[in-house]
């Protein structure tokens, strides 16, 4: 086992908690009560909870943001999209709600994966705008070092109270492919499709914000969170990460889908004929459902977009899951494939840097809260593929679903996560 490694666990078994534990804790919420989740994460076998620890939100460079959080949400829109559905309203004491979160993890012997959502969904769900404004108002260059500074204080913060045995390592930030962190690339005119230019120009400032973090805590492991959804060469991603951390969503019939919708072309008129097919019968205009007046700002710099809202929250469940299933086996060999080949790539990458490999979230890609593909039978059997191919390959952590949560329905298929997470653990 590497150094920095002996205290933690042989296997992660992970499920993603993302920044809902903090927009879901009003009563009735499925984050009013940590300790009744952790209670349930420990039944279905999971040891380790992924989190956007919000660092931004609560320290600055120097030390504790000062003031509780305020969190509303966007009226209407989300209300059938997965991590959108928060209530809003709540008034949290951050620092007590991280500390609970830590003092929670403790008891049940869990441990904590920090992260950041700062720059993609995150602000998009406080009361007022400050923060968020603050946050774009950061240049591009400086973001990372923003965050990591923030980032600092709170494994600083954690540590003095007690909790650094139970941080299992720390992600300078999610997806840094997607969201505001790639503005140090357009900002000097790439193109925002450019994924393989997008990682190699962000490289520098990934690696100058670990190094960081690095020298600041030498016992707690180190990365940043990219993706394998879009190919580009590893040599691109941050040389100095402790930690391969990587998020796998084959897409696959699932990009059809969005093709169709006209999602990824700003040229086809929305909604088009192939969307008013699959949405309820008491769907309201796209032009008349909107955010509330003055809360444009909830959806600036957020990289969902209220297109894909819009479908997610209106779609009926069943024509949706009905398409993908039936357009399904066109796709499924290339599905499978895209999971042995992004996989494979890296496991060949690591061997020049010895580090191990995580797999953070997966598998098929963002489907509506009620839809059901992804956990059905076709959803579950292609992330039991990924969970074999990353069992086969030594992976050290693995997702079972990104949907394996408590604020989305899988989390009541407790028989097949306490199965493969047991499957997991004894590899």
């Amino acid at each position: 086992m590497k150094k920095g490694m002996a205290k933690l666990p042989r296997k992660l078994t992970i499920t993603m908690w993302d920044f809902s534990w903090y927009t879901m804790t009003l009563p009735g919420e499925p984050y009013h009560d940590l300790g009744a989740r952790f209670k349930e994460a420990v039944e279905r076998g999971y040891n380790t909870i992924r989190i956007c620890a919000m660092p931004f939100m609560l320290f600055t460079a120097e030390g504790k943001r000062p003031g509780p959080l305020k969190f509303g949400n966007l009226g209407e829109v989300g209300r059938r999209t997965r991590w959108y559905n928060c209530r809003g309203g709540a008034e949290l004491d951050g620092h007590a709600h991280l500390l609970e979160l830590f003092r929670q993890a403790k008891e049940h012997g869990c441990y904590i994966m920090l992260s950041s959502w700062e720059y993609q969904q995150s602000p998009s769900f406080l009361a007022h705008p400050e923060l968020r404004d603050l946050l774009a108002s950061i240049p591009p260059e400086d973001r990372f070092m923003a965050i990591a500074r923030s980032l600092d204080q709170l494994i600083r913060f954690v540590k003095i109270e007690g909790y650094a045995s139970q941080i299992v390592y720390a992600e300078l930030h999610n997806e840094v492919e997607f969201g505001q962190l790639t503005a140090v690339g357009t900002s000097k005119g790439l193109a925002e499709t450019d994924t393989p230019a997008l990682v190699e120009a962000m490289q520098p400032y990934i690696e100058e914000a670990i190094d960081f973090l690095r020298d600041r805590h030498p016992d707690v492991l180190m990365t940043a969170s990219y993706t394998l959804n879009e190919a580009y060469p590893k040599a691109y991603a941050a040389r100095n990460m402790q930690v391969a951390h990587f998020h796998l969503y084959i897409k696959g019939v699932l990009n059809e889908l969005m093709d169709a919708a006209g999602l990824n072309d700003d040229e086809v008129p929305f909604p088009n004929p192939f969307v008013q097919s699959l949405l309820r019968d008491d769907a309201p205009p796209f032009s008349q459902w909107t955010l509330p007046s003055g809360q444009e700002w909830r959806m600036e710099g957020n990289p969902v977009g209220m297109k894909l809202i819009y479908l997610h929250d209106w779609a009926d469940p069943d024509k949706w899951d009905l398409f993908l299933y039936d357009r399904y086996s066109d796709h499924k060999l290339a599905m499978l494939q895209k999971a042995e080949l992004r996989f494979e790539e890296v496991r060949d990458w690591v061997r020049h840097y010895d580090i191990p490999v995580v797999i953070g979230e997966g598998y098929v890609g963002y489907t509506p809260l009620h839809a059901g593909f992804e956990e059905g039978p076709v959803g579950k059997f292609i992330a039991e593929y990924a969970i074999e191919k990353g069992i086969r390959l030594g992976f050290w952590g693995m997702t079972l679903c990104s949907n394996c949560a408590p604020h989305h329905p899988f989390w009541n298929d407790i028989v097949w996560q306490k199965k493969w997470n047991a499957r997991i653990m004894n590899s």
